[in-house]
Order: structure tokens, then sequence, then C-alpha cells
């Protein structure tokens, strides 16, 4: 007997924990005040600027997220990997002004609508690009809020109270 997941629940699920991941809160595994776009509000951009670990900066990761996201929509348009130094934000990112952050994070909100636009359009999820890269996404972005959240937390520990 072959078991399917019927496409209209997958997707519901699929975009239920996407706008989590993202936006909405909804219980599923985040905390409230906790998706990457509430996370992101709460950073001013001397904040975003600070380096910690290894050097990279908050806003480094924001800028990483939205390559990111804009790498996967391409692929998932042509199905054609492209070459990519994943290494320069991390080199070259760190201090943001004020208009740059504000800059950096629509720049990430309009990668995110790109990919979801894109994911949304899909309406066969029998092929591997489209269902792994889905995966990928929330992987991937839930791994970087993680990092945002914790940098955040020992950058506001370092600042005076």
């Amino acid at each position: 007997m072959t078991q399917q997941i019927r496409v209209p629940d997958f997707k519901k699920a699929l975009f239920e924990i996407l706008d989590e991941t993202f936006e909405n809160h909804h219980g599923i595994f985040t905390d409230k005040g906790t998706s990457l776009f509430a996370t992101l509000e709460t950073i001013t951009p001397a904040q975003a600027s600070r380096p910690v670990f290894t050097g990279y900066s908050i806003a480094a990761q924001v800028a990483h997220v939205t390559l990111y996201l804009d790498v996967l929509d391409r692929y998932l348009h042509t199905q054609q990997n492209e070459h990519v130094d994943w290494e320069e934000i991390w080199r070259t990112v760190r201090e943001v002004t004020p208009d740059e952050w504000l800059a950096r994070k629509a720049d990430l909100k309009r990668a995110h609508q790109a990919v979801l636009a894109t994911l949304q359009g899909i309406e066969v999820w029998e092929e591997e690009p489209a269902i792994a890269s889905a995966f990928a996404v929330l992987a991937h972005t839930a791994y970087h809020i993680g990092a945002i959240r914790l940098a955040l937390y020992v950058v506001q520990s370092a600042e005076p109270a």
C-alpha cells in the first residue's frame, strides 16, 4: 500500500512553519517574538555591527541569509547550481549605518518574499529540488535565527547597564 502526503496538507504545514520562521508565531517551534524579522526589529545598527564569536557581525548574518535566499530562488527557477563565494560576506560585511541596517533588513524581506512566492507557485511537489529546497530554507534560516539571537545576547551582555 502506497502512502502519500496530500499536497494541500504538505503545503499548509510548510507555509505555516515558514511563516513562523520569518514572521508570525504559531507555537510550532519558536517562542513568541523570536521569528527572524521580529528578532531583527529589536537590534540597533550598533548592535548589528558588533563582531562576535569569530568576528562576524549580525549584519553579516543577515547579508548571508539574504544571499542564500537569492541563490536558492534562482536555483528553484533554473535548477542550475551557480558558483557563489559564500565566504565573501563573512570577509567584508562589518559595520552598518542606520540607513544600511534598514536597507539590509528590507533586502532580506525582499528575498524572503521572492522565495515564498516561488515556493507558493509550485504546483507539483514530486520533484526533489522543490522539497529539498523548502526544507533547506527552514533548516538554514532556523540555524541563523539561533546564531543571531545568541550573538545579540552576547552583544547586549557587553553593553553598559
